[in-house]
């Protein structure tokens, strides 16, 4: 279990973990809560990997993108360095989220996993559609496309996408930082098979159209796939409940509590891709809320939803009314 520790004393301004001070009036107990923290270790080597086969991959179908005139290899190259690109990102950020806290950044870097999976989803949008932009121009006139080329070097990609992809299929569940590197690899894997179907149908019917139609297709697939990516991130940085906890569920816990007659102030957010974190006011009796309690009540959050830092505030019942107790304050 977690450590957890409270403390009693007298009126104080208080950082409630989004930056504002809570106002002045009087409380029993604070309880903080810190859990197990991941932000993508073990992932490094992962991430080398990805970044160096995916450069290997952007210099051959340039090469052979030109030799052979195959838009669907030029454009699969370049949706590949925006992918360096974003693996690149979410390296750095999943490092720098490691960074000890400071007097000025009190919960280190964390965040950064946060951004790095927005701006990630941001660089796939752009560069698939980019490559279906380009897709469109070159249907007006599609070329000569030397086929054989074209599935053999695709058909490397998607090897080399493919096992790159598995480095990172264990931890996309719980870490939107790792999802983001995954999607990166999955969506250039099902491009490059796209560009392998393309081919063998030119190879077979001499039907050069369907290069940018097939790169147009794929890339429409990938933008569709990186929507719930760009949606989780954005609600993350926007500091939105995290997927996979129901506030009400929590809010009817923290009621449901020996002693506790209402609750509010309740907020619930990303402290990173792997982080939650959870402030509270609890209003109990007299007395109540002890340390003991209130590090019990942090612990069971921690378990059953994943919230690794609370920071619960107890106040007295009858006390005068918190300025934080109406819905619409924050």
């Amino acid at each position: 279990m977690a450590p957890s520790h409270s403390k009693t004393g007298t009126p104080q301004r208080r950082d409630d973990g989004h930056g504002s001070p809570s106002a002045h009036h009087d409380h029993a107990h604070h309880a903080h809560h810190h859990g197990r923290t991941l932000n993508g270790d073990g992932y490094g080597k992962a991430f080398a990997v990805g970044i160096g086969l995916n450069l290997i991959i952007v210099g051959v179908e340039i090469a052979y993108g030109v030799i052979g005139h195959s838009m669907a290899l030029l454009s699969d190259a370049a949706h590949n360095a925006s992918d360096v690109l974003g693996l690149a990102l979410a390296w750095a950020a999943a490092f720098f989220a490691r960074r000890k806290p400071s007097a000025r950044r009190t919960y280190g870097l964390r965040r950064m996993t946060i951004l790095a999976a927005l701006g990630n989803a941001v660089f796939l949008l752009v560069g698939t559609g980019g490559v279906g932009w380009e897709a469109i121009r070159r249907m007006r006139d599609p070329g000569a496309v030397d086929a054989r080329i074209v599935m053999a070097v695709a058909g490397g990609a998607v090897v080399i996408n493919g096992a790159s992809a598995l480095l990172f299929a264990r931890g996309r569940e719980g870490d939107l930082n790792v999802r983001s590197a995954f999607l990166h690899l999955v969506g250039d894997a099902a491009i490059a098979a796209g560009v392998v179907a393309a081919g063998a149908v030119v190879l077979k019917t001499g039907w050069t159209l369907v290069d940018p139609v097939t790169s147009l297709l794929v890339s429409l697939l990938v933008l569709y796939g990186t929507w719930s990516l760009l949606k989780d991130s954005l609600n993350l940085a926007l500091d939105a409940v995290p997927e996979g906890i129901d506030p009400e569920e929590v809010r009817s816990f923290l009621n449901e509590l020996p002693g506790v007659t209402e609750i509010h102030d309740l907020h619930i957010w990303a402290m990173s891709t792997t982080e939650n974190a959870l402030t509270a006011h609890l209003v109990m009796p007299e007395r109540a809320g002890s340390p003991a309690f209130l590090g019990e009540v942090c612990s069971a959050l921690h378990e059953r939803f994943r919230i690794e830092h609370s920071t619960l505030q107890v106040e007295a019942h009858g006390a005068p009314a918190c300025p934080q107790a109406p819905d619409e304050a924050v």
